[in-house]
């Protein structure tokens, strides 16, 4: 009778114990970035391995029957955490009660698009989408832009959602990190996960500025700076900087393609260390509101700087020191995103 007792006590605490699932919403889901993205959050890789998960596929009428294939392949998955798959074109229904949104679809520029044609195009798409956060989703929803141009499409639906706290948003420059991590552990004949606190400051764009000077790289157990690692000024003042900027066009002079796996990656990276929090003396990068910055960048605007998250929340690492190159990059790539807030806003008001 006890065993009996016993084990219908284990049975019935092992189902109390079950996380409720979470809603996970990813937009432009029938794309090349999010068949990468979505085997990982539904395998637990994102959100943890005891966290079940409903994924709702928000993309365009074209693309249904394409999300159809998408779902298929999830349910042939038999991935345990997966709940439920709701593929949708209706944003009142992708957005209803979620608990985080992926935002990856985004108008891509088209060859002969002028800047200012690709703004005006992802300000209606932003716009729409940061509304229908505001009316359906959680106030609690934590929402990540990547679609480009990811900081000012951010800037542009947190504007459209009043109601959901400005810290709740977020756009994607892990990449830019991670590609940062893995230049510098190349050359230093080190694994990636050797080197750590690489900063990418200001836009998801070529004036992106990797900077190193406060990174550090363990070799051979010893910890030393990224300069004392690399021992060459010269290339991390110069080509190491270049390179990072300009790898997504590399991948798509390679590929034909523009970075998928690497940007899931970074998705999963970026999602994972909002909600696990990151690791103690370590620091990321990603686009997040200016306001309060102790850098000397303008408030309105969604800026890459380095943060420490905890408990959900995240916070800009302050007071490091910030010599006169890096001051002039820094500046540049805010000039940048100062000119497309307000051709952005332009658009916005109208």
């Amino acid at each position: 009778m006890l065993t009996l007792l016993t084990s219908m006590y284990l049975v019935v605490r092992a189902v109390s114990s079950q996380a409720e699932p979470i809603r996970v919403v990813v937009t432009g889901a029938a794309g090349q970035i999010a068949y990468s993205l979505l085997y990982s959050i539904a395998k637990g890789d994102v959100f943890g391995k005891d966290q079940p998960i409903i994924l709702i596929l928000l993309d365009i009428p074209p693309m249904l029957p394409v999300l159809d294939g998408v779902v298929m392949e999830l349910q042939d998955c038999a991935l345990p955490l997966l709940r439920e798959v709701i593929p949708t074109d209706k944003v009142e229904v992708g957005f209803k009660d979620i608990d985080a949104a992926i935002l990856v679809g985004s108008m891509p520029r088209k060859e002969g698009m002028e800047r200012k044609d690709l703004l005006k195009a992802n300000v209606a798409i932003f716009k729409t989408q940061g509304a229908a956060l505001d009316k359906f989703a959680k106030k609690t929803v934590k929402v990540l832009v990547v679609g480009n141009p990811a900081n000012t499409n951010c800037l542009i639906a947190s504007k459209s959602a009043p109601s959901i706290p400005k810290e709740n948003f977020s756009c994607l420059t892990r990449l830019d990190h991670n590609r940062a991590c893995s230049q510098v552990a190349m050359r230093c004949g080190v694994f990636s996960d050797s080197v750590k606190n690489v900063i990418i400051w200001g836009n998801h764009s070529s004036t992106q500025y990797p900077d190193v000077h406060h990174a550090k790289v363990n070799k051979h157990g010893t910890e030393v700076s990224a300069y004392d690692g690399v021992k060459d000024d010269a290339w991390l003042r110069g080509d190491f900087i270049s390179t990072v900027q300009q790898r997504g066009a590399a991948v798509i002079k390679a590929r034909k393609l523009s970075s998928a796996m690497s940007a899931a990656k970074a998705i999963c990276d970026h999602m994972r260390d909002i909600w696990f929090g990151t690791k103690e003396g370590e620091f990321i990068s990603m686009g997040v509101y200016a306001a309060g910055n102790s850098y000397g960048i303008p408030e309105d605007l969604i800026y890459s700087f380095p943060v420490q998250i905890k408990n959900k929340t995240w916070k800009v690492v302050d007071g490091l020191p910030i010599n006169d190159f890096s001051r002039a990059k820094m500046d540049a790539t805010a000039a940048e995103l100062v000119e497309e807030r307000d051709t952005a806003l332009d658009f916005l008001s109208q």
